[in-house]
C-alpha cells in the first residue's frame, strides 16, 4: 500500500479476516478480478456503490455505464471518495484508483469514457458493495 496514512487503517491480519481471498488479492495486493465475473457488473438498480473495505460511498448508480470491458465502469466518483496514483506495473503507465478513506485498490481510470467527464473508472466489482436506494 501507499505510504499515505488513511482515516481507516487495519492490520494485515484484520484485512485478511474481513475480506474474502479474492477481495484481499484485489484490494490490498493491487490485483484484478477476472472480467465478467462480478455480480455488480449487471447491477442497474438505483443506489450507491460503496467500498467493501470501509463502506465509504464511491459511485452513485446513475454514473455507471456499460463499457463492454467486463468490469463495472463509472464516469464520475462521489466527490473526494477516490484518490489516484500513477501505476507503472505491467510495463505500462496507468492511473490507479483507490479509496480515499482506507486506501484499498479499486481499479484504474482511463480517458476514454463518455461525456461529460470523458473518464472511465474501471472498477473491480469485488472491491465494492451495493446499497439499493431506499433501504
Amino acid at each position: 500500500m501507499d505510504a499515505k496514512t488513511y482515516p481507516v487503517t487495519r492490520t494485515d491480519a484484520e484485512w485478511r479476516e474481513m475480506l474474502t481471498s479474492e477481495q484481499y488479492a484485489v484490494m490490498r495486493e493491487h490485483g484484478t478480478e477476472r472480467p465478467g465475473s462480478c455480480a455488480l457488473l449487471d447491477e442497474k438498480r438505483a443506489g450507491t456503490f460503496t467500498c467493501a473495505g470501509c463502506g465509504q460511498p464511491l459511485f452513485v448508480a446513475g454514473q455507471k455505464f456499460e463499457s463492454g470491458t467486463g468490469w463495472p465502469s463509472f464516469d464520475t466518483p462521489v466527490d473526494g471518495a477516490v484518490d489516484t496514483t500513477e501505476d507503472r506495473s505491467h510495463g505500462m503507465v496507468r492511473i490507479e484508483c483507490h479509496c480515499s478513506r482506507c486506501g484499498s485498490h479499486l481499479g484504474h481510470v482511463f480517458p476514454d469514457g463518455p461525456p461529460p467527464s470523458g473518464l472511465r473508472y474501471c472498477i473491480n466489482g469485488v472491491a465494492m458493495d451495493f446499497e439499493q436506494a431506499g433501504e
